[in-house]
């Protein structure tokens, strides 16, 4: 049987700004629900001409933009799931944490590392810097959520039950993840980004490898919003 799988980031939601985690407890605006229907009817049409059916437990971060990006699905795709869906959320598809200054600005989160004389001034790109981890209680790097996307990918393809499964989740962790799951290159991972909402579909090929089947990754911009 081939494992099939669509990574798709949330929708556009409600963002506290300068600051760098993505882990903000905030709703789909309404202009980001409509894209994701929008785009949740595009795979409609793909699954129609191409017979997909889906896997009936949908994945999603614990963040209530990815858990409302997959309401949505479920309520346009009703008709292609294999049994009666329903939602599954876990922490192992959350964006990458910072730890104890969740949701302080950037501002901030420099001025609390200049006051400490343990830590190291970091470098002016550590938001984006793929192995760069700040120094707090329960912060990880990208690379390390990356990582934890990948493993619960491939927990899932080793027991695959059939139908195409749906994971929601955060931009940055997917790409890092992909990369771990050999779907793109490292060097390509700041080059990509992921459109709110937007399915891009993989398939696990004989030798464990990805082939992408369906969407496109969005080509980054600098002045791109954070995942």
């Amino acid at each position: 049987m081939t494992a099939k799988f669509a990574l798709i980031r949330h929708g556009a939601y409600e963002q506290l700004p300068e600051v760098p985690s993505a882990l903000q407890p905030f709703p789909l605006t309404m202009e980001g629900a409509k894209e994701v229907r929008r785009q949740a009817q595009l795979l409609a049409k793909w699954l129609s001409k191409t017979g997909e059916k889906l896997n009936p437990i949908v994945d999603t971060s614990t963040l209530l933009r990815a858990y409302q990006t997959g309401e949505i699905y479920l309520e346009e795709l009703k008709d292609f799931f294999l049994e009666t869906p329903k939602i599954q959320t876990t922490f192992n598809l959350c964006e990458r944490s910072v730890g104890a200054v969740a949701n302080l600005t950037i501002e901030e989160i420099e001025r609390i590392l200049s006051l400490d004389p343990r830590f190291e001034s970091p470098s002016k790109d550590w938001k984006s810097d793929s192995y760069y981890q700040l120094p707090f209680d329960g912060a990880e790097s990208l690379i390390q959520a990356g990582e934890r996307v990948a493993e619960h990918i491939n927990s899932w393809q080793r027991e695959a039950s059939g139908g195409l499964k749906l994971f929601i989740g955060h931009g940055a962790a997917f790409r890092h993840g992909a990369n771990y799951l050999n779907a793109i290159e490292f060097k390509y991972i700041k080059k990509l980004s992921m459109f709110y909402g937007h399915p891009v579909v993989f398939e696990f090929t004989e030798n464990l490898l990805l082939r992408q089947i369906f969407g496109e990754w969005k080509q980054r911009q600098i002045n791109d919003v954070p995942d």
